[in-house]
């Protein structure tokens, strides 16, 4: 159990530090909110579900369970909002440029 939690601990690491060079990359903000919204909670979630395998008592299971659960619906749902928020101020993509 050691050895897979801490393998999804830094499985998640990796991901997020793929999302993080993949952010300097993309052009326009729409491309930066869908492939962080996506990796980003693929990476939190890795490193939560190894760190619930890891976990010395249930308390701390349950604690992290529910992170894991906020996470899945409040990711998807800030990264709407931050799109909706630059298509209500004109952000155009380069395309529309």
């Amino acid at each position: 159990m050691t050895l897979l939690g801490t393998g999804l601990v830094l499985l998640g690491v990796l991901v997020s530090l793929i999302d993080a060079v993949g952010m300097l990359r993309f052009e326009n903000v729409y491309v930066r909110s869908h492939a962080a919204s996506l990796t980003d909670t693929l990476g939190a979630g890795l490193v939560v579900v190894g760190l619930l395998l890891l976990s010395p008592s249930l308390v701390v299971a349950f604690k992290l369970a529910l992170l894991l659960l906020f996470l899945i619906f409040s990711s998807p749902t800030a990264t709407h909002a931050l799109a909706q928020a630059a298509l209500h101020e004109g952000v155009k993509t380069e395309a529309e440029s």
